[in-house]
């Protein structure tokens, strides 16, 4: 029961800290002495007027156990191999906690720097005594960099500054091509039609895109003011950007796997059909399954990150999720390139070819921002790779709705020929349609 405890009470101080950076919670003199000083958060500092706010409930307890703070800069695994009291002597400030509130000012950062914060008290390093029944302290911790003033008021971190800037221009970008393509959007659903079902289910997933980017820019709305944010947001971003991911794996995995399995199968009279076969669909939904077990695996093993949708991809299931979107491009590069080597007509070579950007682009923005973010600086990297996959799977998505919205190009290629286009909709009674 007691290691239930504790892990509940280390899953609660890495939620917290992980929603925001007002840090709520407790200072344990057990487990700082289990530790060799109880981590209590991280922030990345930068410019001048850096700050570090601790307000306690019980200044008197506090300072009969001899308790403070500790900041580290840059901390490294180094310490981990020094001694307890050797280990907290490498602190770069020590701020005793014998008052209601203790302020401490961060010095200029030439770049942007990461501060960890350990609690200690004088039980800590005492591995002989005992330690003695007291009460846990409760504490508030706040953590500000500069605004654009000057002013210790920005409660984000420098790796998490100009996200909530970027979820506003997107929603707006939404909103307004919201407002020009709905019309014809509804019309083209409305009708039915080639690629009915891969019009729904590429709108399912940009609206999926939409309420995520919502989410993130509500939670980061709220952290902008308290530093707290609100977790639940956070958490239902991510959530509705899984959906969205699986959603479209399903979708272009249906699509490859359709025209592998059913090409020159299908007799030229019969038209357009949704590939149902067994293989294709076990194929797709085992793509599906793989991802989305990764996915999930990813945000467990990643819970100390922030609330952002990507990572940097540090874990195994990040790097594993990371070769199965390239094992699936190397996959339709292979697909299409039969195809495309024994076309003949130049139309169908084009929708193949603009297929594949589209596809392509989804699949492997996110293996590449990787490597590209190795260029940036810590504090930019994971910036990069969230802004840019999100950029970059918008784009791909404009370039599928324009292909099989295109009456000039996907609706002349389909009539042409049925042969090579399996997972379209139609309707037993729609005969002559195309």
């Amino acid at each position: 029961m007691s290691r239930l405890s504790a892990t509940l009470a280390a899953a609660l101080l890495i939620s917290l800290e992980a929603s925001g950076k007002t840090v709520r919670g407790l200072f344990r003199s057990e487990a700082a002495r289990q530790e060799n000083g109880q981590f209590i958060t991280k922030f990345m500092y930068q410019g001048d007027n850096g700050l570090l706010v601790c307000r306690l409930d019980n200044p008197p307890l506090a300072g009969e156990k001899e308790a403070k703070l500790l900041l580290f800069q840059d901390m490294d695994s180094d310490l981990d191999n020094l001694s307890c009291s050797q280990r907290l002597s490498k602190a770069h400030f020590t701020i005793p906690l014998n008052q209601e509130e203790h302020n401490q000012t961060i010095p200029r950062q030439s770049s942007p720097t990461a501060w960890q914060v350990l609690f200690a008290d004088r039980y800590t390093c005492e591995e002989s005594s005992v330690t003695p029944a007291y009460s846990d302290l409760s504490f508030t911790l706040l953590l500000f960099n500069p605004d654009s003033a000057g002013n210790p008021l920005d409660h984000f971190s420098a790796e998490e500054a100009g996200l909530h800037s970027f979820y506003f221009l997107l929603l707006l970008a939404y909103f307004i091509a919201c407002c020009i393509y709905i019309q014809p959007l509804y019309q083209a659903l409305k009708k039915g039609g080639p690629m009915h079902t891969v019009l729904k289910v590429l709108t399912m997933a940009l609206a999926l895109q939409g309420c995520s980017a919502l989410c993130n820019y509500i939670h980061l709305a709220r952290y902008c003011r308290d530093g707290a944010g609100v977790p639940l947001m956070g958490s239902l971003a991510e959530f509705w950007d899984m959906v969205s991911q699986v959603s479209m794996l399903y979708m272009l995995l249906s699509l490859c796997m359709g025209w592998t399995l059913s090409r020159g199968r299908k007799p030229q009279s019969r038209p357009l059909q949704w590939e149902r076969s067994p293989a294709s669909t076990a194929m797709a939904v085992g793509g599906v399954v793989t991802q989305g077990v990764l996915l999930l695996w990813e945000q467990y093993s990643e819970a100390e990150s922030e609330h952002h949708s990507y990572h940097a991809q540090q874990s195994l299931a990040g790097l594993l999720l990371v070769a199965l979107r390239v094992s699936l491009s190397l996959l339709l590069a292979s697909v299409l390139y039969q195809i495309i080597s024994t076309e003949r007509s130049t139309l169908k070579r084009d929708f193949y070819l603009s297929f594949a950007k589209g596809c392509f682009l989804w699949f492997l923005c996110h293996p590449v921002l990787i490597l590209i973010s190795v260029i940036f600086n810590d504090h930019q990297r994971e910036k990069v790779i969230t802004i840019g996959v999100i950029l970059c799977q918008s784009i791909s998505m404009v370039i599928l709705y324009q292909l099989f919205l295109s009456r000039s190009l996907y609706w002349e290629v389909s009539s042409l020929s049925s042969v090579s286009l399996p997972l379209t909709m139609s309707r037993t009674n729609h005969r002559g349609r195309l």
